[in-house]
């Protein structure tokens, strides 16, 4: 495995390489076993696998928790290593804005609802880093969790609109055992935190139960999920959108949907989905 810092070595090293397919992931570091499973389906498709591990400045907002943000890059690259990443590709933000840099990416709709609402700018950031880092690696697969649902539909949006050659692949959530979404963030909860957080979790998926017995009335899903969620501090959403366009989702469901929320355990920002197909009870899966 070789670990890299600069735009011109990663180019000069992937030069030789353009007769492979590439995967790549993009990270903000700290992996967990959800990060694994983005590698393990790059590795399944691809004949070399690109990480990036890079905590974004420009998707933070001056509140949030950019400096505090977990950060261990020896145990990342260990784990990359042991997982059979070929490339880690590991820049500071010099290397990724340089000095007067001012051109950023905006995107449209998609990125007004849901945590664009309460994070202003988080997906201009979001799209401008994305953005740069397939320019720099140039994949043939980006692989991305399900989790970040928002950001994933931000980014396919991106692909298609500027006719960037690249798949997006969207994998799965990884839970803990106890169905809490696998998140870097989750080192910010203490043991009583952690046992509330589970509130999300439980509330998403009591409402995906009353779905999977013929409940239809987004109204009502909603409801179900909401009389879990008393023990986070502070609920920012609990919404039923619609998968591919992000706008709230019409009763009764027909069409795939996503039942997101957003809310505060303690200090700690956390966020879940799980998509709702009303045709099939088999795994929705998110494609271009």
């Amino acid at each position: 495995m070789q670990t890299i810092t600069t735009v011109s070595e990663l180019r000069s090293t992937l030069a030789k390489a353009r007769d492979k397919r590439v995967g790549f992931v993009p990270t903000m570091g700290y992996l967990h076993d959800g990060h694994m499973a983005l590698i393990e389906a790059s590795r399944a498709r691809c004949d070399l696998t690109v990480v990036s591990i890079f905590v974004n400045p420009t998707q933070f907002g001056p509140t949030e928790d950019l400096s505090a943000y977990p950060r261990d890059f020896l145990r990342d690259e260990k784990l990359c290593r042991e997982a059979g990443v070929a490339i880690v590709f590991a820049p500071d933000a010099r290397e990724v804005y340089p000095a007067q840099f001012e051109t950023f990416l905006e995107p449209g709709e998609l990125a007004k609802s849901l945590c664009g609402a309460f994070r202003p700018g988080h997906f201009r950031g979001v799209a401008t880093v994305v953005c740069k880092l397939f320019n720099m690696v140039q994949p043939d697969i980006a692989f991305f969790g399900q989790k970040d649902f928002q950001q994933c539909a931000v980014v396919r949006r991106m692909v298609v609109d500027l006719n960037l050659p690249i798949e997006i692949v969207t994998v799965p959530t990884v839970r803990e055992p106890d169905r809490l979404a696998m998140s870097s963030r989750n080192r910010y909860l203490n043991k009583e935190e952690r046992q509330r957080a589970l509130a999300i979790s439980r509330g998403l998926f009591a409402a995906e139960a009353e779905f999977r017995a013929g409940e239809r009335q987004c109204e009502k899903l909603i409801a179900i999920a909401r009389q879990h969620l008393d023990e986070v501090d502070r609920l920012q959403y609990i919404e039923i959108v619609d998968s591919d366009t992000l706008e709230p989702a019409l009763s009764p469901l027909r069409h795939p949907a996503a039942l997101c929320a957003a809310a505060y355990v303690g200090s700690t920002r956390l966020i879940d989905n799980l998509i709702l197909r009303p045709e099939t009870n088999a795994e929705y899966a998110i494609k271009l």
